[in-house]
Order: structure tokens, then C-alpha cells, then sequence
């Protein structure tokens, strides 16, 4: 139950949020005039500023990383003003969609829900993520590539989309169909930039790494998601020919060769995957719910609420 100074805090948030919200959905509507004009450019850098501010006072994180979204985005509009098409302002506007849902879901009756705020963050992730990469191609002029390797305008959906089915079929545990659809799935990832060859080679490299049965999946899987998460995010950017085999992947091509004697004999069903957490608190949560389901999520964050009590 909240106390009335708590409801009168959280009203006062709520009446700046929405004037918040107005302040930005009036610049995104014509936003190519809005970039015409530099302080209205600072009123939205601000606005996003404010509400990202004002949540993290009061522990709304949903609300918080979605404005800290479009206070990145607005940050590289300030800085470097870029040519505005109907792209760009469609992928706002579906973030803005996402912040103003989780703003307005506050003065239901039940307010805003954990599990609601949670799932629609979680939606939301794959268009910022777009929108960020596709904004630092404007910004780079490298947004309209030759033709051959034009990327589809929801290609972050689908490699996000593609990634979380690999994860979970390497949770599934080990089988010859297993594989194959694992494979099958790096197909798919080709498609999405099939003519860019860094990107091409990467994927086959990684089908020739799961299609090796010497290879576990506690091995294969830590390797292959953070190789090709990190190779997207640079697809994504516009940045592929920084794309490379690291020498994790590398070794996966000889596995026999990486381990002792002892260990080639029979590999114990009790190894468990390994993942690198990052030190950066976003990263490290981004980690957490690509690696782990909803239930094994719940139960770390109750260690966690427990251990720093």
C-alpha cells in the first residue's frame, strides 16, 4: 500500500512524464523540421533526459531504459544532424509507442506490472537496436549500401528473432536434429546479408563448428551466440568488414586437437555451459536474459534481493 506522499510523488511524475511525452511525439511528428531547428533538437535530448531521470528515482527501470533509448538516439541527432526519411521516423515512433504504453500503464488501476513492463521492454529491444545502427549509418553515410547488400529494414528483428532460437535449442540438449536445425538457422542469418562476405564466412565457420558432434554444446554455445551477437551488432552498424573468426571459434574446427587425452575418452553430461558476464550493469542484465528462461531469472534475482539485504 503506498503511502499518500508516495501516490503524491508518483502523480507528479506521471503530470512531467506526459508533458514529456507531448514535448517528443510533437517534435517526431515532422522530425525533418525539427532537425531544421537546433533548440527543438535540445527539447527532445532533454525531455527523453527527464523522464529517464525522474523513473530511476522511483525504481521504474522499464521506463528508464526505454527513455535512456531515445536520450542515446537523440544525443547522436544533436551531435550529427542527419537526413531524415520515413525509416528513421517509423522506427521512433515505435519506440515512442513502447514509452508512452509503459507511462500511461501507471495510472491503471494496477498500475504498471513487473511482468508487463518487462515483456514490452523486451519487445521493444529489437527496434532500438535498429533504430541506434540505423542512425549511426546516417551518421557515417553509410545507410544507403549498393544494392547487393542493402539490409532488410527489420534485419536486427531477425537476427534477434534467429539468436534466441539457436540459445534454445542449445538448451534443449544435444541430437543430430538438434544440429541440423542449428545449421539451418545459420542459413537463415546468411540470408540476411548474403553477398557480405566477412558475415558469410563467419556462419560457415560456425556451421562447420556445430556440425562437428566432437563438439558439446556447452563448448558450441557460449562461442557461437557471443561471436555472432557481436558480429550482428557490427553488420548492424555498418561496420562488417570488422568482422573476423576469433580463435574460440577457431578451435572448434579442431576439437581434438584443444583437449587433453583423458578428455576425448567420454565427455561428462555434468559440464555446464560457461558464459562471460560483462562488467557494465545493462550489459550484464542483457547477458542474463539471453542466456537464462523466465523461471531461472526469477530465482537469481531472489539470491540476489537476499544476498545484499
Amino acid at each position: 500500500m503506498q503511502s499518500v506522499k508516495q501516490q503524491q510523488i508518483l502523480g507528479y511524475f506521471i503530470e512531467e512524464a506526459k508533458e514529456h511525452l507531448d514535448t517528443i511525439e510533437q517534435g517526431l511528428v515532422d522530425l525533418a523540421a525539427t532537425m531544421a531547428d537546433s533548440e527543438r533538437v535540445n527539447e527532445l535530448f532533454r525531455a527523453a533526459h527527464s523522464v529517464k531521470g525522474g523513473a530511476a528515482m522511483l525504481g521504474f527501470d522499464s521506463i528508464q531504459r526505454t527513455a535512456h533509448h531515445f536520450e542515446d538516439c537523440f544525443k547522436i541527432l544533436k551531435e550529427h544532424p542527419v537526413k531524415i526519411d520515413q525509416r528513421l521516423e517509423d522506427l521512433f515512433f515505435k519506440g515512442f509507442d513502447t514509452l508512452k504504453e509503459l507511462i500511461e500503464a501507471l495510472q491503471s488501476p494496477f498500475g504498471l506490472r513487473e511482468e508487463d513492463a518487462q515483456q514490452a521492454v523486451a519487445a521493444s529491444e529489437p527496434t532500438f537496436r535498429e533504430l541506434q545502427a540505423y542512425l549511426e549509418a546516417l551518421k557515417t553515410g553509410k545507410a544507403s549500401p549498393s544494392k547487393g547488400n542493402m539490409l532488410p529494414q527489420n534485419a536486427a528483428t531477425q537476427i534477434t528473432t534467429i539468436l534466441k532460437g539457436m540459445l534454445q535449442l542449445f538448451k534443449q540438449g544435444d541430437s543430430q536434429k538438434g544440429r541440423q536445425q542449428l545449421v539451418a538457422l545459420c542459413n537463415r542469418l546468411i540470408q540476411v546479408s548474403s553477398t557480405t562476405k566477412p558475415w558469410v564466412t563467419l556462419l560457415q565457420t560456425a556451421q562447420r563448428a556445430i556440425a562437428n558432434p566432437k563438439n558439446t554444446y556447452a563448448s558450441l554455445a557460449p562461442i557461437v551466440i557471443k561471436d555472432l551477437k557481436q558480429a550482428s551488432d557490427l553488420l548492424l552498424l555498418g561496420q562488417a568488414e570488422q568482422i573476423s573468426i576469433t580463435a574460440n571459434l577457431q578451435k572448434l574446427l579442431n576439437p581434438a586437437s584443444a583437449q587433453p587425452a583423458s578428455a576425448k575418452a567420454a565427455p561428462s553430461p555434468a559440464v555446464k555451459q560457461q558464459v562471460t558476464i560483462p562488467l557494465e550493469p545493462r550489459a550484464a542484465a542483457r547477458t542474463l536474459l539471453d542466456v537464462f528462461n523466465k523461471s531461472e531469472l526469477i530465482e537469481i534475482a531472489e539470491f540476489l534481493m537476499k544476498a545484499i539485504q
